[in-house]
């Protein structure tokens, strides 16, 4: 749960960070950290090209399917709350979070789904590894942003 939020801040971050730039330099931005994140887990894993065709397949879906999900529903649930929070009847706001709970159990039936696949791709050890990759990714990325924002 602690990653999911962590990866939901850094989402946020991001567009908030580009969101002012013209769209085609948002769109290049974003690749440019996809990339970076490529080469950042490839490395942090030593995938061989075996692994590595298996593999990216995979966590690219994955990415694309959580993304997607987050972009659809959370973004929707936020978008409400944050309008009319103050508004909302008892029932609304317990039928509001009973949405977000539903598209949070969603997403980590697509994690756990994610690791079974993963699991006949990769070692164990290196799974785990995926996940440690992923935060350090997220907390140098984080930095990063931060580094950038006190020197403007």
């Amino acid at each position: 749960m602690k990653k999911y939020k962590l990866i939901t801040l850094l989402l946020l971050l991001l567009s908030i960070s580009t969101f002012a730039q013209p769209g085609s330099r948002l769109k290049e931005k974003k690749e440019q950290v996809k990339s970076l994140k490529v080469a950042f887990i490839t490395n942090e894993l030593d995938l061989t090209p075996e692994e590595s065709a298996k593999f990216w397949p995979l966590y690219n879906a994955f990415e694309d399917k959580q993304h997607e999900i987050r972009k659809q529903k959370l973004k929707v649930y936020m978008d409400r709350a944050d309008n009319s929070i103050d508004k909302l009847s008892e029932k609304d706001a317990t039928t509001l979070l009973n949405q977000m709970e539903s598209t949070e159990e969603e997403l980590h039936q697509l994690k756990k789904k994610f690791i079974t696949n993963l699991k006949s791709v990769l070692p164990a050890t290196k799974i785990l590894k995926l996940k440690k990759a992923e935060e350090e990714f997220s907390k140098k990325l984080l930095q990063q942003y931060r580094d950038k924002k006190v020197r403007r």
